[in-house]
């Protein structure tokens, strides 16, 4: 007989929560939930559609909003007495989709604690919803806010290598929760910034504005086409669904409205100079739904990346 997990010993549960609401959960993570007793819910690298009282709610459990200070700097709080009882940390999407959460597994075993992680989907492979293939996507990149004197250009260096391979690159967009004020840094209180998501025109111009600074011709706002994503899995197919998925060319992105792009969080694929059959097929069958052009998609599919859409 397969064995039965036991959720009576003393462990740390790294727990996904997918992508979207409280049912996203997997039952072993519910499950896990329910046994804890303490529940954080890290809450700075991503964001759910839906707020911590829903969470609550169908957990049946108080959950404690764990942000960046605490998930960075006090993570022996969240630590604390899993030695003795199941302690729980909640994580938007897949539990090692960033390295914070790999920080928190070393210093739970350093320090003798049993770790347990429940998996789940994260958009590194829920950005197929847009019919481009998996194993056709190179390195994942994050864009983060440029400011007047920081402008950092590491995300074009792994677009470019992808490139060269014809491969999609998936570009993570920046979010910014309770992020301090940069000339209240120096003082005693903290005063915090409102949360902040980047849009994808935000996003275009930026890649856009360093292409024109390294002019490696890496990118081209008329001919490189990209797909943007945002509320990926979100009841698609009820009527209350909020996923959107747009394709254009860059240039065509970045003229659109914000309303467009749907709710954040959003992401950008910049689609590789190589395509396989299915994704040609996808592009005949449904991405044409979802461009700003569907003439334009077409010729430039055509055109630069070599595709027979007749």
């Amino acid at each position: 007989m397969r064995n039965v997990p036991n959720y009576l010993s003393d462990d740390l549960y790294i727990i996904g929560l997918g992508l979207c609401d409280e049912k996203d959960i997997t039952v072993r993570g519910l499950e896990a939930v329910k046994s804890s007793s303490r529940v954080y819910l890290e809450a700075y690298t991503s964001i759910l559609l839906v707020n911590k009282e829903r969470l609550e709610e169908f957990y049946g459990k108080d959950i404690i909003v764990a942000d960046r200070d605490m998930v960075e700097t006090q993570a022996e709080e969240i630590l604390r007495g899993a030695d003795t009882q199941d302690v729980s940390l909640l994580v938007v999407g897949d539990p090692f989709g960033a390295t914070t959460h790999i920080d928190i597994v070393l210093r739970a075993r350093s320090s003798g604690i049993p770790v347990r992680v429940i998996h789940k989907a994260s958009i590194v492979n829920a950005v197929s919803a847009c019919g481009l293939q998996l194993y056709n996507f190179g390195q994942t990149v994050s864009l983060v806010y440029f400011t007047d004197t920081w402008k950092p250009g590491s995300f074009y260096d792994r677009i470019r290598e992808n490139r060269g391979l014809g491969l999609h690159t998936l570009v993570l967009l920046d979010i910014k929760v309770k992020e301090q004020i940069e000339e209240n840094l120096a003082r005693c209180g903290k005063i915090y910034e409102p949360p902040r998501y980047m849009s994808i025109p935000q996003a275009v111009s930026q890649l856009i504005e360093i292409e024109s600074l390294r002019a490696e011709n890496v990118v081209s706002p008329k001919t490189t086409l990209a797909i943007a994503l945002s509320c990926v899995g979100s009841d698609v197919g009820t009527g209350n669904d909020q996923q959107r998925i747009v394709c254009g060319t860059l240039e065509q992105l970045s003229e659109q409205p914000l309303e467009t792009f749907g709710e954040p969080l959003h992401s950008l694929v910049i689609v590789g100079n190589r395509l396989h059959r299915m994704e040609v097929m996808y592009a005949e069958e449904y991405a044409e739904e979802y461009a700003v052009c569907r003439e334009t998609w077409g010729r430039v599919a055509s055109e630069a990346h070599g595709c027979a859409l007749d």
